[in-house]
């Protein structure tokens, strides 16, 4: 099997593209890519990035140690993974606008119960809900619906909603800070769910739909709508699609060397997700500076994406995402051994860039390797296989910290789990 660099514009040619498809909305996919863009951003905002921001507030309340509140964000993601599988399958099949609707409304209900905890049984019992809401409508979800409705321009959909939702951190993590110093941290939580509530709910009711066949459409809309430049349309036709069955994968090499990058990956990225406010603030940096890198973070994932998109016309989605890793690795080494502003935000340029093209090497890789038609099915098998991994990722520096009174060690680690994914993604031949 073979994984081939995805079909990409030159840089000129997606701002030419952007503003097709900002203009020209005749295609129902790309109202939905521009709803989920806004979902997924608001998702990952609340549902994952705004929990490190309370991590102090809530120990220094409820009397928890960051063993315990690690263990409670790393419950939530393993339930995350497990509920992978099943929820892949059900859009596979049925779409994903129930899921995603039923998802955000549950996910917005247990952030507002989160509010209400007084201990460690309640955070986990929480956390554990929003794993479940998490499964059913970040990006799993949201990538599987984009490659049913689009084929030819799934790239640029694709980076529609990773460009616009790049900027979860940059936006709640400040915002998120600004609620908890002005209101404390309860209060925080129920601004966020209701905001959650008020915009992923209508928008995943009634925008998606499950299939552009149930419109009498096909995936991108027919030929006169993928480009501007419409002579250009027969060179970007796309080769036959590969169409991989979910059993089929599972014993080919392609998938556990791609899920094996992907988990040690996910290690680096989700650990540093969960301990990325308490890891900066514990080295001197006052909470404002913190809140600015670590918002910058998500800034410099769309940058990352919109420098990945055009490299794909120029090198594989292997080479790319395995450059992709040691990025990582290298802004991780960057913190440690660089002293002062230059280390802090260098890792932060650093970090972002590679979260950013991680995300669309993973889509991308999954979908040229085995096809759309499983899509959901597989790509979730894949996150259940990492849902170990990352479940341990938040636990392990939680209690290497613990252990160690610091996270050095914990970032030599992650940066050595970041150079292993490169060398686990250069084993799928190109």
């Amino acid at each position: 099997m073979r994984i081939d660099a995805l079909s990409a514009a030159e840089p000129s040619r997606y701002i030419d593209t952007c503003q097709y498809m900002i203009g020209a909305m005749g295609f129902h996919g790309w109202r939905i890519a521009w709803a989920l863009a806004v979902t997924q951003t608001v998702g990952y905002g609340v549902l994952y990035y705004a929990f490190s921001v309370f991590t102090l507030p809530m120990e220094a309340e409820l009397g928890l140690s960051r063993a315990q509140t690690s263990a409670a964000f790393s419950f939530g993601l393993l339930v995350a993974g497990l509920a992978a599988v099943p929820v892949g399958r059900w859009v596979d099949a049925r779409g994903a606008r129930v899921p995603m609707s039923v998802g955000s409304a549950a996910g917005a209900l247990l952030v507002l119960a989160w509010s209400f905890v007084d201990g460690l049984t309640g955070l986990i019992l929480v956390q554990a809900g929003i794993g479940l809401a998490m499964a059913a409508t970040l990006y799993d979800v949201a990538f599987t619906a984009i490659a049913t409705w689009f084929r030819r321009d799934r790239i640029r959909a694709m980076l529609i909603v990773t460009t616009v939702a790049g900027l979860a951190s940059t936006v709640f993590v400040p915002l998120a800070t600004a609620l908890v110093e002005t209101l404390g941290w309860r209060d925080a939580l129920r601004w966020l769910a209701l905001l959650l509530g008020a915009t992923a709910v209508p928008l995943h009711a009634l925008v998606l739909r499950d299939h552009p066949r149930r419109l009498g459409l096909e995936p991108d809309g027919g030929p006169a709508r993928s480009i501007t430049d419409r002579s250009a349309a027969p060179s970007l036709a796309p080769p036959p699609e590969a169409s991989i069955g979910a059993r089929q994968a599972l014993r080919s090499g392609v998938f556990w060397w791609l899920s094996t990058a992907f988990a040690f990956d996910r290690v680096a990225i989700v650990a540093v997700a969960a301990h990325a406010v308490p890891m900066l603030l514990e080295r001197g940096y006052a909470p404002a500076l913190v809140a600015a890198v670590v918002g910058s973070i998500g800034l410099m994932q769309v940058v990352g994406r919109l420098l990945f998109a055009p490299a794909t016309n120029r090198a594989s989605l292997v080479h790319l995402a395995s450059i992709t890793y040691v990025v990582r690795a290298v802004a991780l080494l960057g913190l440690l051994l660089v002293p002062g502003p230059g280390g802090l935000w260098g890792f932060a340029a650093l970090f972002g860039l590679a979260n950013g093209a991680s995300t669309l090497a993973r889509a991308g890789l999954v979908a040229d390797a085995f096809g759309p038609v499983h899509y959901g099915t597989i790509n979730g098998a894949m996150t259940s296989l990492m849902a170990v991994a990352q479940t341990a990722a938040p636990l392990a520096v939680g209690a290497l910290h613990v252990r160690t009174g610091g996270y050095d060690a914990a970032l030599w680690a992650l940066a050595a789990v970041a150079l292993l994914a490169a060398l686990a993604v250069a084993r799928v031949r190109s």
